[in-house]
């Protein structure tokens, strides 16, 4: 499967192992910039504010996003978000880390929004 717009949250739900929830907060905050959780809710449709900050909070742990303030939260840079994530999931399975195209292509992609939230 190669990795587009219209598929990257199934492809990172599948190659980092986060849920759905996850990836598709991680997403959107990469589109978007700097968000709270009712800007993620509700840029997301969600009714649920707890919702968007459990998410939020779990990519904080899992080295993706970072928490800018008490409730906003920042992405990383994709490509060293998503290699970050990647490797954390090497060691929670046990294999070796090396290289990945399709996790590396991941991070290129979302590598264009980024820049243009930032901009």
């Amino acid at each position: 499967m190669a990795v587009n717009l219209s598929n990257v949250d199934q492809a990172i739900i599948s190659e980092l192992k986060i849920s759905d929830d996850e990836a598709q907060v991680f997403i959107i905050i990469v589109k978007k910039g700097r968000m709270d959780p009712a800007k993620i809710s509700g840029a997301l449709g969600w009714s649920d504010e707890q919702r968007a900050l459990t998410a939020a909070r779990s990519l904080v742990a899992r080295g993706m996003i970072i928490d800018i303030t008490k409730t906003e939260f920042e992405s990383l840079h994709p490509r060293f978000a998503i290699t970050n994530r990647y490797r954390r999931r090497c060691e929670e399975d046990g294999i070796p880390f090396k290289k990945n195209l399709k996790v590396d292509n991941i991070g290129i992609l979302l590598e264009r929004p980024y820049d243009d939230a930032r901009g």
